[in-house]
């Protein structure tokens, strides 16, 4: 069988209908609780990869911790708290907003930004975590901001190609509702993404991470989270904070989790595995 024809859990090595989970955390680098959540959420509980915001404060510290995880970037355009503010690495007129950093909301993003400037910003971000050390394992965009707009998808699967990462993908979301036909359009590129991933922003992940094991399907699902340690910094940060900090106790320490894993004979892998296969091809 080709790889063309072959599922993605074949090509991993897998029987066509194993379950295969990858259990990612988002926002490494936001802020030095995020970093120490994150970190311990891989290293001892059972998350399988982060990704970083790399023109985020803490994303310097979130390299300074680094020890070999499975580790992506987190490309970021945006910085949607009122009151915490970062901005592009590069010079970037068209991605700053009125009062200082990247737009608040998506809108604002696409109403401004020029294709050409968010190509340069985000080849940068790439460019500096591996500067940092990272072993870059894949490409997440934070709020999802250049997967749903062609002019900015294009950038996205230009920078896959180039440095030969795959991709998160939203499977929630058809083509029609998005207008173009963007899973396609990366396969067609020999761009490698998880079959199933829910882009379901909204904070909090307990009862949405359960009922995700419970109903997977066969093939590679992501299911992200977003873990924080409980303190004074991150609870000044969003009204979420709670909502972050029980991520990561969900994380930790609780059975029900690994239970229903263990129910679904599923395998938890990283984005590394999906790397490797991608470039094994090329």
């Amino acid at each position: 069988m080709s790889d063309n024809q072959a599922t993605l859990a074949e090509r991993l090595g897998y029987e066509a209908s194993q379950k295969l989970v990858i259990i990612s955390c988002d926002d490494l680098g936001s802020c030095h609780s995020a970093n120490v959540g994150v970190y311990s959420a891989i290293r001892d509980g059972v998350a399988s990869c982060a990704s970083v915001m790399v023109p985020a404060p803490w994303a310097r510290h979130a390299a300074e911790m680094y020890n070999g995880e499975d580790i992506g970037v987190h490309i970021t355009l945006n910085a949607e708290h009122p009151l915490y503010r970062w901005g592009p690495i590069t010079h970037a007129p068209s991605l700053l907003s009125g009062d200082g950093g990247f737009p608040r909301n998506v809108d604002d993003l696409w109403e401004h930004a020029d294709p050409a400037e968010v190509l340069r910003e985000c080849r940068a971000q790439i460019e500096r975590a591996i500067v940092w050390g990272f072993d870059v394992s894949h490409l997440a965009p934070h709020l999802s901001v250049i997967t749903l707009r062609p002019e900015f998808f294009d950038v996205y699967l230009e920078l896959a190609v180039e440095f030969k990462l795959p991709i998160r993908l939203p499977s929630t979301l058809t083509a029609e509702q998005a207008g173009f036909p963007f899973r396609r359009l990366a396969a067609e590129e020999g761009i490698i993404f998880p079959d199933h991933f829910d882009h379901d922003w909204r904070a909090g992940s307990r009862e949405r991470v359960y009922n995700a094991i419970r109903h997977l399907q066969s093939g590679v699902t992501e299911i992200h989270i977003q873990p924080a340690i409980d303190t004074a910094e991150v609870r000044a940060l969003s009204d979420d904070a709670e909502e972050w900090i029980d991520d990561l106790d969900m994380a930790l320490h609780d059975a029900q989790v690994t239970e229903l894993l263990s129910q679904q004979n599923a395998v938890v892998i990283g984005y590394r595995a999906l790397r490797k296969v991608m470039r094994d091809s090329n």
